[in-house]
């Protein structure tokens, strides 16, 4: 049994899974950058270890360091929420190989879905329904050229590796397509280590829904409902709710169906996320797995009453899920927002020192923090600094407590995404539930523009 779990990330993913541990009585081992030294989570934890410099990849993907750590400190298991080395193959195998269990699905499995071309052949094998678009990497850009005259434009060139919208382009020309195919494929390969492109028809009026799993080593797999992930800036998300909106039950028993067909066929393991891109006739498309633990998977726990870090961690265990598709019932609505040191505007990162940092507290309020008072944001890291989600019992009542309880924020010292995200919750299309990718796009931008 797992009694001592080190924390392979930072911030607020770190604390939470502290958090967790911490009421399941499991010592926690928390390592940091020198960026990180003051950040709460090396204070929460039971035992903290400097990795080194700031830059990622001299700490948090140092994979010997964290290794070497691990074994330092004599861990069970190690916990590598998201981000990072999450979805690294190598690192789970290496931890294997280490005698540390690591808190996720096996590499294979990482391996097959860590590419976004091979998990969509995995998808079509499983039978789930994909976007139109090509099955191999693109050799170049006369061929994306070519294969995008027979798909017809627009089209969405990505990298086949990696996420966080690196890679991701919409593309409406030939000339176009030239440009982002040579900046794209250099720019994953910088960040991935892997230059390859494919592309897929750009659906329009498209919303981004996506499934929660979780599975056990006994072939038990479950969903946990939708999670509705629409609002987005940069092919990043900003706002995530659930249940969606917008989908039938009918549609979301399918959803849920296909997502767990698609886990069983891979012989999934521990917890993931199926995303998808669903049309205005609530047709839904493969989009990419996620073999880890998702940033926005607070509003799936708020509405079934599950702690997922707690199951992720029963399941590596060697635990039969103790929970059952039937009785899983979803309970009111739950909103999250993620609080990010940006311009509202220009969405360009903005670190600095926070002199203050106040939240809301209250029934149905949930925080998950990276900062506190006299804290610097430093741009090493990606610039969210904190989680807000809320719980109604239904989606307006969702709504209007999430405006108040932005209200009642305070960050001084920064520039912080709080204006945008409440210029997005007040307008009419969002309140009417017309959440489609486009939203930014679409409604906030031309607010920005003509005020």
């Amino acid at each position: 049994m797992i009694k001592k779990v080190l924390i392979a990330n930072r911030g607020e993913i770190a604390s939470r899974i502290i958090r967790t541990c911490a009421k399941m009585g499991i010592h926690t081992v928390a390592v940091f950058s020198e960026a990180d030294q003051k950040a709460p989570f090396v204070s929460m934890a039971d035992e903290s270890y400097l990795l080194g410099p700031s830059r990622v990849n001299e700490s948090y993907l140092h994979v010997d360091k964290i290794i070497s750590i691990a074994k330092e400190a004599g861990v069970d298991a190690i916990h590598p929420g998201y981000g990072f080395l999450s979805e690294n193959g190598q690192f789970a195998m290496k931890c294997k190989e280490s005698g540390i269990l690591f808190i996720g699905p096996t590499e294979e499995v990482m391996g097959k879905m860590g590419s976004k071309i091979e998990a969509r052949k995995a998808m079509q094998a499983a039978g789930v329904p994909v976007v139109p678009g090509t099955d191999g990497a693109l050799s170049d850009s006369d061929e994306a050229i070519k294969i995008a005259k027979d798909i017809g434009y627009p089209i969405m060139l990505k990298a086949s590796a990696g996420g966080g919208g690196i890679g991701m382009q919409v593309v409406t020309s030939d000339d176009e397509l030239v440009k982002a195919f040579a900046n794209n494929s250099k720019r994953a390969q910088t960040f991935f280590g892997d230059g390859a492109m494919f592309m897929e028809k750009k659906l329009e009026n498209a919303r981004h829904i996506e499934i929660q799993l979780l599975a056990d080593q006994h072939g038990n797999v479950v969903h946990l409902f939708e999670r509705e992930c629409s609002i987005q800036r940069r092919n990043q998300k900003v706002i995530e709710e659930a249940p969606s909106s917008f989908i039938s039950q009918s549609t979301r028993d399918a959803m849920g169906e296909a997502s767990v067909k698609a886990a069983k066929a891979l012989g999934y393991i521990n917890a993931g996320t199926i995303e998808f891109l669903v049309d205005d006739h609530e047709k839904f498309y493969f989009l990419e797995m996620n073999t880890r633990i998702q940033v926005e998977h607070p509003v799936t726990e708020e509405i079934t009453g599950l702690d997922i870090v707690e199951k992720q961690i029963d399941i590596a265990n060697g635990k039969a899920l103790d929970i059952d598709q039937n009785t899983l019932e979803i309970d009111g609505h739950a909103i999250e927002v993620r609080i990010y040191a940006e311009d509202p505007e220009t969405f360009f990162p903005s670190p600095g020192h926070i002199n203050t940092f106040n939240i809301p507290t209250g029934e149905n309020i949930r925080n998950e923090v990276a900062v506190t008072n006299n804290y610097d944001v430093t741009p090493f890291y990606d610039p969210m600094i904190a989680k807000l989600i809320v719980k109604g019992s239904n989606r307006d009542e969702a709504i209007s407590m999430l405006k108040d309880a932005l209200l009642q924020y305070k960050i001084e010292g920064i520039k912080t995404n709080i204006p945008m995200l409440l210029k997005t919750i007040e307008h009419e299309q969002f309140k009417k539930g017309n959440t489609l990718t486009s939203f930014v796009q679409d409604y906030y931008l031309p607010l920005i523009k003509t005020k």
